[in-house]
Parts: C-alpha cells; structure tokens; sequence
C-alpha cells in the first residue's frame, strides 16, 4: 500500500552506506512517497536492483575522505534537485578482546562509525544551513548506549556519533533542521539472518524501521523527536 505523499516535507534524500538492510527499505519507502533517492557507497555494484527498486542514483563515495565526501554532497544536491534529507547508515564492526585487537582495524572503524558520520553531517549543514531547513538522521546501534565486552571499537564509534548527533541536533535545530538519532536495539532481519520460527517478530523488521525513519521526517518542528530506540517487542532493555 503506497503512503499519501502529498503531505510529505522532504523530496530529496541522500542515504550514505546504502546497501541491503536498512538502507534499501527506507530507498524503498521514500521512493513511494515521491522523493528523489540518491544512494552512495563505496562499492556500488550491490545496489543494482535496488536502484531499480527505487528509481534511485547512485553515487560511489567513500565516507572517510573528506573530498569524496565533498564531491559526493556537490554531484547529489545538483543531481537530486536540492538534497534535504541526509541520512548515514554506514556502520563497520571491528570484535575481539581489546588486548589482541588489531590498531588499525580499530582505527578503520572509527574512521566509518564516527569521522565519516562528521564528514557528512558537515556536508549536510553546510547545504541546509542557508536554506533554513532539512533532516540529518544518523542510525546508531544498541552500542550507541551500551558497550559490550568483546565490542569496545563499536562501541567507541557508536557513542561517538550519539555524542555528534546531540551536538548537532542542538546547534542545527534552531536553524530549521532535524537531526535525529536512531537506536536500532536488536538484530535486524534479512534473507540471510532469519528468526526462528517460534519466535516470530523476535527480529527487527526493515520495513518497520523504515517506517519509523519516515514518521519522524513527518513530525513537525513544534514536536520533534531527537532521539528514537526501536526494539523487537521480545528483546530486553
């Protein structure tokens, strides 16, 4: 069932981190509701269906680089007719006892967790800023707020972009944009990580997340959200 799209504020979205998952159903959505999806990733080459899916653009980019990232907001806002929803989605795990985890590999995933949400976000202000409204939603984990054993670099660069996303949201919303932050507290479904079946619904929906991500984007400014934790009606706090 398509959304009414008459209402809808946005009609320009880049999603950075695109890939299967989060990403392609919120492309999905956002494409129904009329907007114009541009996806950026490294690797394009896994977004071809869903490109298609969406009617979307893509863009290769690599979050990390400050050029690129640059180059990526100018080809995207000329190619979208003006971007004004962001959303970061790019995520990189690095597991293991602290004592044997690998410096570099910790470093390489803070640069995606933390430094490229900045890069972006920076981007995104920069264009948004002077016209005086937009959206910035950033997708944080459960070890945005709660750092496990064995998880301490995801952990470091998912508290790292809470802290970016509350600086942001009270600096840009008075400036007209939204910058929200979404806990995403469980596993996610996919055709490869299924629940089993006596415990349906035990997994996080992507199209529910995305649902989620499109109603905060309704919500006035009168009344909105910063900060949203989604969970399967099964999982603890």
């Amino acid at each position: 069932m398509r959304e009414a799209a008459d209402d809808f504020p946005y009609r320009a979205a880049l999603i950075v981190g695109a890939g299967t998952g989060i990403s392609a159903s919120l492309a999905r959505r956002l494409s129904a509701l009329g907007v114009k999806v541009g996806l950026a990733a490294r690797n394009i080459d896994k977004l071809q269906p869903l490109l298609t899916e969406a009617n979307a653009i893509a863009f290769t980019a690599d979050a990390r680089d400050p050029a690129a990232v640059a180059t990526l907001f100018d080809d995207a806002d000329r190619q979208l007719g003006g971007i004004d929803t962001v959303i970061y989605n790019a995520g990189a795990r690095v597991q293991g006892p602290l004592a044997e985890l690998d410096p570099a590999a910790v470093a390489g995933a803070l640069a995606v967790n933390a430094f490229g949400a900045f890069l972006v976000t920076q981007q995104a202000a920069k264009l948004m800023g002077p016209r005086g409204r937009g959206a910035i939603l950033l997708t944080g984990a459960t070890a945005s707020i709660k750092g496990f054993a064995n998880s301490s670099a995801f952990a470091m660069g998912k508290f790292a972009l809470r802290g970016l996303a509350q600086s942001a949201a009270r600096e840009l919303g008075p400036k007209g944009i939204h910058v929200a932050h979404f806990i995403i507290d469980g596993g996610v479904r996919s055709a490869q990580r299924q629940e089993h079946r006596d415990q349906p619904d035990s997994m996080l929906d992507p199209d529910a997340i995305a649902q989620t991500y499109v109603d905060v984007l309704r919500q006035h400014r009168s009344a909105w959200s910063f900060e949203v934790e989604v969970r399967p009606w099964v999982e603890r706090f």
